[in-house]
C-alpha cells in the first residue's frame, strides 16, 4: 500500500500551530476592540466625553463596514486573493487605525491645527429628533470625532480579519475538528476582553497619574504583534499550498450570482438575525459593562498604604487569570481523568482566589474581566460536542435564554444589592460568569454551522454577509445605548452615579427576540434537514 502523503495539514501540531498564529491576532485585536471601554468614567472627566459622544465613537467601529459596504468587499477580496494575503492586510490596516486612535487621545493632539479643524467641522445635525446615531455630531469633542475616524480604520480592518481567521480555520480543520478549532480560537481571542479590562485602567491610572493614551498605546503595540502574526501564517499557509498543489482561492473567479445564491437561502436568514441579535446584546454590553458596575455596586476605599493598593498586583491578578483560563482549557485535552480533574479544581481555586482579589482591591474592571473566563473552559467542550453530537441550534435557544437571565438580572436585581458590597460583589460576579457561558454556547454553535448552509467556494462571501449584517447592530446600539443613557440621566454630572435600567432591559429584549429566532431555526432545520443538529464528524460506516 502506498503511504498518505503528509503536509502541514495532516500534523496536528502544525494544524494548531496555524490556528495559534490567527487566534494571537484576534487575541490582540479584541483588546484593542475595548480599550477604551473600561475607563469610560476616565474619558469623561479628563476628555469631556459625555455618554452619547462616548457612544458614537464606539458605534463608528463598523460604520464604515455597513456603511460603505466594506464587509462586503472585504468577502470578495477574501474569495479573489486568498486568506493568506487578507489577514496581513487586515492587520495592516488595523494598525494604521490603532495609531490614530492613540494620537487623538494624546496630549499632543491638544492645541493643535487637527483639533481646530475637527472642533469646527463634522458637526452633522441630527437626521431626525429621535434618530440621532451618527457618528460625528455637534457639540462631540474633536478627540472624540478623530478618535472615532481611527476606530472606523481599524474596524474595517478587524472585521476583515474575522471572517479571514473564520475562512482560514475552514482550511485547515475541514472534516477534522474544526468546532472545537474555532471554539479554542473564540475562547483565546476573548481572553483579550480580560486582559483589557485588567490592563487598561493599570496603564491610565499608573504612577497616579492619569493619562488615558497610555492605555491606547499599549494597545497600539498588541497591533503590532497583531500583524506579525498573520505575516507568520503567510509563510506558512503558502507552504502548505505548495504541499497539497492547492490554488489559492483567488483562482475561483467572484460571480455577483453568489450572493445571491447565499440571500435566498433561508437558514443563512435565520442565523444572520440571531447572530444580529446576540451580538447586540453583547459587545455593545461589553463596552459600558464596567461603568454599569460602577454605577450599581457599592465600593469601599481601599487604604493607599494597603497591600491590595499595590499596582503590581494587578500583574499577579493577571497571572491568576491566565491559570484559570489555561488550566480550564487544558482540561478539555485531558484524556487520563485524574489530570482532567486535577486540573479543573486548580482552575476553580484559581478562580475564587481571583475573585477574591478583585473584591479586595474594589475593581469594578476586575470583576467584569472573569466574563470570558468560563467561557475559555467550556467554548472547546461544547465546540467538541457539535463536532461528534450535534445540537448547535440547540445551543443557540440555551445561549439566549441565558443571556436574557443575565441582563434583566443586571437591570433589577443587582441594583437590589446597593449597599451591600460583599453580597452586590457575589452576585455580579456569578451573573457575569453565566453571561460568559452563553457566550461559549451560540459561537461554538453558529459558526460551524455556516459551512453547511453554503457552497465551500463561496463561504469567504456567506461569512461576510453575516458579519455585515452583525456590524448592523454593533453600529447602531452603542450610540442608541449611549444617548439613553443621557436621557434616562437627566442633570447626572457624576458618571458613577447612573441609572443603567432602560440599557439593560433593551439588552434583554435583544436577547428575547434571539431567543425567538433560534426556536424558529430549530422548526426550519427539522423541515428543511439543513443538518444543524447533526454532528460535524460523521461516524465511519
Amino acid at each position: 500500500m502506498s503511504e498518505k502523503i503528509q503536509t502541514l495539514r495532516d500534523s496536528a501540531g502544525m494544524r494548531w500551530t496555524a490556528l495559534l498564529l490567527l487566534a494571537l491576532g484576534m487575541f490582540c485585536s479584541y483588546i484593542f476592540m475595548d480599550i477604551l471601554s473600561p475607563i469610560k468614567d476616565l474619558m469623561e472627566t479628563t476628555r469631556g466625553w459625555d455618554s452619547t459622544s462616548f457612544g458614537r465613537m464606539q458605534g463608528s467601529e463598523v460604520f464604515l463596514n455597513v456603511w460603505v459596504f466594506f464587509l462586503i468587499f472585504a468577502g470578495i477580496i477574501l474569495d479573489k486573493m486568498g486568506v493568506r494575503f487578507t489577514a496581513v492586510l487586515s492587520g495592516a490596516v488595523m494598525l494604521i487605525g490603532a495609531i490614530i486612535k492613540w494620537y487623538a487621545v494624546s496630549d499632543a493632539f491638544i492645541g493643535t491645527g487637527l483639533e481646530t479643524w475637527f472642533t469646527e467641522h463634522l458637526n452633522w445635525k441630527p437626521i431626525a429628533p429621535w434618530f440621532d446615531i451618527l457618528p460625528f455630531a455637534e457639540g462631540m469633542p474633536a478627540s472624540a470625532k478623530l478618535a472615532a475616524c481611527g476606530f472606523m480604520i481599524f474596524g474595517c480592518g478587524v472585521e476583515m480579519a474575522g471572517i479571514t481567521v473564520s475562512r482560514g480555520i475552514v482550511k485547515w480543520f475541514k472534516g477534522r475538528e474544526m468546532a472545537l478549532a474555532m471554539g479554542s480560537e473564540m475562547a483565546l481571542a476573548r481572553l483579550g476582553v480580560a486582559t483589557c479590562m485588567i490592563f487598561s485602567p493599570f496603564f491610565a491610572r499608573l504612577g497616579g497619574n492619569v493619562s488615558v493614551s497610555r492605555s491606547v498605546a499599549f494597545g497600539v503595540v498588541l497591533m503590532c504583534i497583531a500583524l506579525i502574526m498573520f505575516v507568520v501564517y503567510f509563510f506558512m499557509d503558502s507552504k502548505l499550498d505548495k504541499q497539497t498543489g492547492e490554488a489559492e482561492e483567488k483562482d475561483d473567479p467572484f460571480k455577483v450570482s453568489d450572493i445571491g445564491k447565499i440571500l435566498t437561502n433561508k437558514g443563512f436568514w435565520i442565523v444572520s438575525l440571531l447572530c444580529v441579535l446576540y451580538y447586540s446584546a453583547i459587545f455593545p454590553f461589553q463596552k459600558y459593562a464596567v461603568n454599569m458596575l460602577q454605577c450599581n455596586l457599592t465600593f469601599t476605599e481601599v487604604d493607599p498604604n494597603s497591600f491590595w493598593a499595590n499596582e503590581s498586583l494587578t500583574i499577579y491578578q493577571y497571572i491568576v487569570m491566565l491559570i484559570v483560563a489555561a488550566t480550564a482549557f487544558m482540561s478539555n485535552f485531558m484524556k487520563n481523568k485524574s489530570a482532567k480533574y486535577g486540573l479543573l479544581i486548580v482552575s476553580i481555586a484559581a478562580l475564587i482566589c481571583y475573585c477574591y482579589m478583585g473584591y479586595m482591591r474594589q475593581s469594578a474592571e476586575s470583576v467584569f474581566a472573569v466574563f470570558p473566563l468560563l467561557a475559555v473552559g467550556i467554548t472547546p467542550i461544547l465546540g467538541n460536542y457539535v463536532d461528534h453530537k450535534g445540537k448547535a441550534a440547540s445551543m443557540l435557544v440555551l445561549g439566549s435564554l441565558l443571556l436574557i437571565i443575565c441582563h434583566l438580572t443586571f437591570a433589577y436585581v443587582l441594583p437590589l444589592f446597593k449597599g451591600s458590597t460583599a453580597a452586590g460583589f457575589i452576585m455580579a460576579y456569578i451573573t457575569i460568569l453565566v453571561l460568559g457561558s452563553s457566550f461559549s454556547l451560540v459561537p461554538a454553535a453558529l459558526w460551524p454551522s455556516v459551512p453547511k448552509l453554503v457552497d465551500s467556494k463561496i463561504i469567504g462571501s456567506a461569512y461576510a454577509l453575516i458579519f455585515w449584517i452583525q456590524n448592523i447592530g454593533l453600529w447602531l446600539f452603542p450610540m442608541l445605548i449611549g444617548m439613553v443613557l443621557d436621557n434616562s440621566n437627566p442633570g447626572v454630572t457624576d458618571p458613577t452615579k447612573y441609572d443603567y435600567t432602560w440599557p439593560m432591559v433593551i439588552f434583554a429584549s435583544l436577547g428575547i427576540l434571539a431567543l425567538l429566532f433560534g426556536l424558529y431555526l430549530k422548526v426550519v432545520d427539522k423541515k428543511k434537514h439543513l443538518g444543524l443538529e447533526e454532528p460535524n464528524i460523521k461516524p465511519e460506516a
